[in-house]
């Protein structure tokens, strides 16, 4: 069974570009409703890109930028998801009911919470 941050990594990967989610809900999928935190901190051990995973689409409830790892900024974020059409304003926010993933399907989350 994968542990908590692969599952993480693995929900992220899954965020098509163009589309953002939110630390709780990643980990509402994840059936850790209250790991929004542990979220971030999974994030925020990504070494460059050893796990090809797309940090900058993960963004906080309310749609702002949240900074995820000292290595990034919220530029370089904001950046990153203009490039993919994601429209950001210059105080770090966009607009969640555009820009937001649903999610993953009951059968890609129980792939990704009992293994591959």
């Amino acid at each position: 069974m994968p542990n908590f941050y692969e599952q993480v990594y693995a929900v992220v990967r899954r965020i098509p570009p163009g589309k953002v989610t939110s630390y709780g809900r990643i980990a509402q999928m994840l059936g850790r409703p209250n790991a929004a935190r542990a979220v971030g901190y999974a994030l925020s051990s990504l070494k460059d890109k050893e796990h090809n995973v797309p940090w900058q689409r993960v963004v906080n409830s309310q749609g702002r930028i949240s900074i995820v790892n000292r290595e990034y900024t919220a530029q370089l974020q904001a950046d990153l998801l203009r490039a993919e059409g994601v429209a950001v304003s210059e105080q770090f926010t966009l607009d969640l009911d555009q820009h937001l993933w649903e999610g993953l399907h009951l059968v890609e989350l129980d792939d990704i919470l009992h293994g591959w």
